[in-house]
């Protein structure tokens, strides 16, 4: 067998069912593989490099599986970086493979030659490059595992296209069951479980802060045992959302500084005992690092990564272990007692929304986002699945939307920020999920703008899926800061378009709902749809609103 067919048999031997991606010259001979072996995956044509790593991205969430796209060199290979340093930054595992000229060609000019390992270096845990087809499998086999072990992200892989040509032999490296994730998982030392279970026993208002590595290592019935246990409350980062189901008594919600409220916030403040298990503790999550203040609190660290323990805190205790081992070796010391009352956390989330009951209510004109998830939540079936780009959606969604089941239900793109993700995202969502009540993509129109191409991917293959585009005629998270800091409002607006007629020009089901009183009778419509829909809502633009992002609100 060739190269080609050797990426085609090693990728279908490591479990791969799905590859997101767009041909291109270098391609060629991949394209020829995957069409003539019977090889039982799925090849999701993408019409942007960018949106199918963003698929694989979402994939790679939702499914607990390793996301895999592919593009060609040049032009290809840059237009794909986003997704990868996406992944990379929000460890999720992630093997992107980029076709390239003949080796032979290198340094003559050679239409689309770039030094692609040293593009990817600094966005991915690992780069490869294959010098001949005969080493092909074991490299794949390698990107997989590097993907899936430790702290979790993208690897990525050079395929010149004489490797795709060359005699590769018969022989190929395959683990069973490659693309699963966590590959390995790292129990604690006994010893610091002792140690930790003591200072948590002896706390008096403990704080558990789960963060996304709870979702990465399948965690979520461990810590929500472990908050029933200790009698503490169990607040996320945007990443760890699910990591208890939000309507369980015990979970305070999302804290930090994008859809985190104040009264959660001064559950952090008031605790004697922080936990981290499986969270970054980066600057959105703590308010860069004001919530809490350094020395304030007793801190004990759970991460899979040792780098991650003691970084923008003075930690007390920190063990490296994978997140649902790590608790399980807790609950295994721990007595059950009770720290907080649960009547103590609703009691204070019933009256901070009474004092916003107002803006969910409103019958005002523009449409309030408020207003919106009033009509949109509590018609979403339990299992949907959602993508939020990291504007409008996001900080809405991680402050009011309590998810009813732990898990990976909710994904937004937090290492990186990028439009674009949410339409895209839907894609490897449902590939992800497709028994999903129903996938939904929430963006603004200026993330709308960016990946509208993608509608034709979606009507292609006819996903059952809702789109939402808050539309607000700018880019309205900048406008909102441009607001803070003294009204200079520039370059942000752009004109009204119908969102709506944009969908249905590409064959897509579409309203345009611009009172409140439609939202109803649309998002109803939108659900029930048969194949995608689309809803254009004409919304309040973010520097008018009352979104909850600390920095706007202060």
């Amino acid at each position: 067998m060739n190269g080609a067919e050797a990426i085609v048999r090693t990728l279908q031997g490591l479990g791969v069912d799905v590859i997101f991606g767009l041909c291109g010259d270098t391609t060629l001979p991949l394209y020829e593989a995957l069409y003539d072996i019977d090889h039982g995956m799925r090849h999701v044509l993408t019409r942007d490099e960018r949106s199918a790593s963003f698929m694989a991205d979402a994939y790679a969430r939702f499914s607990g599986r390793v996301g895999v796209c592919e593009g060609p060199s040049g032009g290809g290979a840059t237009y794909i970086l986003p997704g990868v340093a996406e992944a990379n930054g929000s460890s999720a595992p992630l093997v992107c493979l980029t076709s390239d000229i003949a080796q032979a060609d290198m340094g003559r000019g050679t239409l689309t030659e770039l030094d692609q390992n040293s593009l990817f270096r600094p966005v991915t845990k690992a780069t490869y490059s294959p010098s001949s087809a005969a080493e092909v499998s074991r490299v794949l086999r390698d990107a997989f595992r590097t993907a899936t072990s430790g702290a979790l992200g993208a690897t990525h892989v050079r395929l010149p296209f004489d490797v795709q040509t060359g005699d590769a032999g018969s022989e190929l490296h395959i683990r069973e069951g490659g693309d699963r994730y966590p590959a390995f998982r790292m129990d604690p030392e006994p010893e610091l479980v002792e140690k930790a279970a003591r200072v948590l026993s002896e706390a008096k208002r403990p704080l558990i802060i789960a963060g996304a590595g709870v979702v990465r290592s399948g965690a979520w019935d461990e810590v929500t045992e472990l908050a029933h246990r200790l009698g503490a409350p169990v607040a996320t980062s945007i990443g760890g959302k699910g990591s208890i189901a939000e309507t369980d008594p015990y979970a305070l919600g999302v804290i930090g500084s994008n859809g985190g409220l104040p009264y959660r916030h001064a559950f952090v403040h008031s605790a004697d005992v922080i936990f981290y298990v499986g969270c970054g503790v980066g600057s959105v999550t703590t308010e860069k690092w004001t919530l809490p203040r350094n020395g304030e609190h007793r801190i004990l660290q759970l991460d899979v990564d040792p780098e991650k323990l003691g970084l923008n805190y003075d930690t007390e205790l920190g063990m490296v272990a994978d997140a649902k081992r790590g608790v399980a070796a807790l609950l295994e010391t721990l007595a059950p007692s009770t720290k907080v009352d649960p009547a103590e956390l609703e009691c204070e989330r019933t009256l901070y929304l009474a004092s916003v009951e107002d803006t969910f209510t409103s019958d005002a004109m523009p449409i309030r986002p408020e207003r919106f998830l009033t009509e949109l939540l509590p018609r979403l079936p339990e299992t949907s699945v959602i993508c939020a780009d990291p504007g409008t959606g996001c900080p809405y969604m991680s402050a009011y939307y309590r998810l009813p089941r732990a898990g990976r239900w909710f994904v937004s793109p937090r290492a990186h920020g990028a439009l674009g993700y949410a339409l895209p995202g839907v894609v490897g969502a449902y590939f992800a999920r497709p028994d999903a009540g129903r996938v939904v993509g929430l963006m603004g129109d200026g993330s709308f703008g960016i990946s509208c191409g993608e509608l034709e991917t979606i009507v292609r293959l006819n996903l059952p899926v809702t789109l939402v585009v808050f539309n607000n005629r700018s880019f309205g998270w900048i406008k909102a800061g441009q607001r803070v800091r003294g009204e200079k409002y520039y370059s942000v607006d752009f004109s009204d378009s119908n969102h709506a007629a944009i969908a249905e020009a590409f064959g897509m089901r579409a309203r345009r709902v611009e009172r409140p009183a439609e939202l109803g009778p649309a998002i109803e419509e939108s659900l029930a749809a048969d194949g995608p829909y689309l809803l254009d809502v004409v919304t309040q633009p973010l520097h008018e609103a009352k979104a909850p992002v600390s920095k706007w609100i202060a």
